[in-house]
């Protein structure tokens, strides 16, 4: 089995992120990831609480150690063909660990 390029993790656990729609996104992150035949190159999981919690949905992408926070659905799009596919993160969503984006 070959190791992934990304590894994308939504927190779906927690007070906040569920109610945020952390689930939608993991499924449409999942879903353009699966239409782009890129499943064997980049997986995407839901993970338990992340611990930054009211900052959600929040996410975390690997190996680059990207954090982004306030994540919407209809960003899935952007962040699946901007950050995996062209590796340029998207900035307007980073996430500084602090409750605040970059």
């Amino acid at each position: 089995m070959d190791i992934y390029k990304k590894h994308v993790f939504v927190c779906t656990e927690g007070k906040t992120c569920p109610k945020e729609g952390s689930k939608d996104l993991c499924d449409r992150l999942r879903e353009i990831v699966k239409d782009k035949g890129l499943k064997k190159q980049i997986r995407i999981n839901k993970s338990g609480c992340l611990d930054q919690c009211g900052n959600g949905a929040v996410m975390v992408v690997y190996p680059d150690a990207v954090w982004y926070a306030r994540v919407k659905v209809s960003d899935a799009k952007e962040i699946v063909e901007k950050h995996l596919i062209e590796d340029c993160p998207v900035k307007r969503l980073f996430y500084d660990g602090r409750g605040k984006q970059k």
